[in-house]
Parts: C-alpha cells; sequence; structure tokens
C-alpha cells in the first residue's frame, strides 16, 4: 500500500512566525531574521504596532504581513513561533487592561496550540515585570519576584507570570519545545514617540525643548539595552538545544539611574529643558538590573552596544521622525 502523499516544501528556507512583528522589537526581529535568509509571517493587529516600522521589509520576497489579534486562534504552517504581541508600555497596556490580560494569556495558549499541532518551538517574549518591585539585587531568573496582584499595572505583569506558567506546563504536559525569555528595559528605532517609556519620553521632550518629567526623585534605576543586542539575545535563544527552556534574562547589566539618562539625553541633544519632577506611579520599581550570567553560559550571548551609542541612534531617529510630523 502507498503512503499518503505529502506535502513538498518549495524551499529549504526556515518560515518563522512573528506575532506582533509590527512592534517595537517585533519589527527589528523580523527584519533580522530576513537578513538570515528565513521566510517571515509577521502578525500584528496593529494597537501599538505600525504599518511604518515594517514599511522597509513588505517589497522583500520573503516577507509576508497579516492582520492579526493573537486573542483569536491563527492556522498557519511555520518551522518557528516568536510570540511578541503584547503591548509593554503602561500607557498603551493600561489603556485597555482586560484585553492586556487576554493578550498575554489566551494569546499565549492559541500560540502554544499552534506550536503544540505543528511540533515546532516557540519562543515567549516574556519580562523583567514578573519580577515586580524586586526584593533581590540584580534579578536572577530563581528569584519569584515581588508584583502586587491587583494594582494598576497587574494586568501586564501579572498577564506575563501566567503566560509563563502555560508555556511550563504546554512543555511539562505536551512536550512543547519552549523558550522563555524575560526582557529588560530595551530601546532604539521604532519605539513609538508616545509610548510613555522614559527613553521615549526623555528624548521627545528634550528634540521638542519640553521640561523632561522625572518620576519620584530621579534615583530610581533601570538598566537599559539597545534592541539590536536584544533581538541577538532572541535568536541566540531559539537556536539554542532543546533542553534550554529559560527562563533567561537578556538586558543591559549596566544600570543607571533616572537623573543619568535625563542628563545623557540632555547632552547629547544639546538642548535646553529643564528636570521637573513628578510623583511616583503606584507600583512603579525602584531598581531594575539582570544578572545575565546564564545568557552568557547557555547562550554565548553579551551586550555589545553602549548607552551613550545607542542613544545617539535613538536620538537620530526621533529626531527624523519628528521632522516629518
Amino acid at each position: 500500500m502507498n503512503s499518503p502523499l505529502r506535502p513538498t516544501r518549495y524551499s529549504t528556507r526556515k518560515r518563522v512566525l512573528v506575532t506582533g512583528g509590527a512592534g517595537f522589537i517585533g519589527s527589528h526581529l523580523c527584519a533580522r531574521l530576513l537578513e538570515a535568509g528565513d521566510q517571515v509571517l509577521c502578525v500584528d493587529n496593529f494597537f501599538t504596532g505600525t504599518r511604518g516600522n515594517v514599511a522597509a521589509l513588505m517589497t522583500h520576497p520573503e516577507f509576508e504581513l497579516l492582520r492579526h489579534d493573537v486573542t483569536f486562534p491563527l492556522f498557519v504552517e511555520v518551522d518557528e513561533i516568536y510570540n511578541l504581541a503584547c503591548p509593554a508600555s503602561p500607557v498603551h497596556y493600561q489603556f485597555d487592561p482586560v484585553q492586556t490580560t487576554k493578550t498575554s494569556v489566551v494569546g499565549a495558549v492559541n500560540m502554544l496550540g499552534l506550536a503544540k499541532r505543528l511540533k515546532v518551538p516557540i519562543l515567549q517574549a516574556s519580562t523583567s515585570e514578573v519580577y515586580g518591585d524586586p526584593a533581590v539585587h540584580p534579578q536572577t531568573e530563581d528569584y519569584w519576584g515581588n508584583v502586587n496582584p491587583i494594582g494598576p499595572r497587574s494586568c501586564y505583569d501579572e498577564g506575563k507570570r501566567c503566560a509563563e506558567t502555560l508555556f511550563f506546563d504546554y512543555h511539562r504536559q505536551s512536550q512543547v519545545g519552549i523558550k522563555v525569555a524575560r526582557i529588560f528595559n530595551t530601546y532604539g528605532p521604532h519605539m513609538h514617540p508616545n509610548d510613555g517609556r522614559v527613553v521615549s519620553n526623555f528624548i521627545v521632550q528634550a528634540l521638542q525643548g519640553q521640561d523632561i518629567t522625572i518620576y519620584g526623585d530621579g534615583q530610581q534605576t533601570r538598566s537599559f539595552c539597545y534592541v539590536d543586542d536584544l533581538v541577538r539575545g532572541l535568536m541566540a535563544l531559539m537556536a539554542s538545544p532543546a533542553d534550554v527552556t529559560g527562563p533567561i534574562n537578556l538586558g543591559n547589566p549596566g544600570e543607571f539611574t533616572m537623573l543619568e539618562l535625563a542628563q545623557a539625553v540632555i547632552e547629547l541633544t544639546g538642548s535646553a529643558s529643564k528636570l521637573v519632577f513628578m510623583p511616583l506611579p503606584q507600583d512603579d520599581p525602584r531598581q531594575r538590573q539582570p544578572d545575565i550570567t546564564r545568557a552568557r553560559e547557555q547562550l554565548g550571548w553579551d551586550v555589545s552596544v553602549p548607552l551613550r551609542d545607542g542613544l545617539v541612534k535613538t536620538i537620530d531617529y526621533f529626531r527624523g521622525l519628528l521632522a516629518a510630523a
């Protein structure tokens, strides 16, 4: 008896699905995957992502853009999945907190179901927000976090924590090949100018000659990773052996206060902006710094772009964006 016919692959290229692919990080990931020779299916509902972020990719013969919300099932044929879909800035994820939670949780179920059906690896873009306002510094992956489950940031923090739970349960129960990356503050071109994140806020305010708004006393710290470094880390994690599941911190271990960041932005933009101080938002973490020992050891990954170099590139991007507005 003849065996059933199987569809023939007309291309040896990997077919890669990137949800949230028209967003800030997703658009850079799509571009890098195309450079690596992969076929890319970019899926986005354009709540925070924009067509402009992937405009330069639209003419690439191996790039496809699909408008779709991951809270609904998706039926496609791919070889790898990067699940980046979810608004990541407080301004955006607090606009519709119920939908934010659904995107993290229901979206994870749908993408994990797809990975299970196709028997392909799936990477979850988790976040340093799973650590909440940390009592451990710097943050290692075995720290369980200090998160308010009912505050205004909980839709994002707890949504991402639940998504991690789902990833590991699908892995244990159904042997889905998973990779979980905990992404720390990332910046660079394609950031939304009104996303409320500190780097974009400071740069836009400085370029427009406005006062730079600092929340709290400015002594709270963050660690800023340039987007090119982060994308290298995501791809290294996806390419790692099957037993490297994560979670793995991806971020720049250099720690800066908000005052130091503001002063660097003022200097690099040549702005005359003054600093103004506002009350610290509820549940805003006082410290944030990744321990990237695991990424260095398991992925051979490290950061390469110093903060000032990355800020110069990001300032140039926003200067062009504002000039064209």
